[in-house]
């Protein structure tokens, strides 16, 4: 019989309720704890706004700081050569 996975609901199962990525998925669950699973996720998955928006920030200045650098390699190799 063919089923859809129970979880992703978008793997196609022939032999288990669920597909390879669900099964580690519950393999980790088996030896973590579910809730501790879910934690990891929530922290690592899921921002609030608030940390959304700092993360947009930091990688801005990040993206700022890495050109800025480039542009004073471009200035020195100019005057040096």
């Amino acid at each position: 019989m063919v089923f859809s996975c129970t979880l992703c609901e978008n793997e196609t199962c022939y032999w288990s309720n669920l597909c390879p990525s669900c099964r580690k998925v519950k393999h980790y669950m088996s030896c973590f704890s579910r809730d501790r699973v879910v934690e990891v996720l929530d922290n690592v998955l899921a921002r609030s706004e608030d940390k959304q928006d700092l993360k947009i920030e930091l990688e801005i200045r990040k993206e700022i700081a890495k050109k800025e650098a480039d542009l004073t390699k471009k200035k020195k190799v100019k005057f040096v050569a």
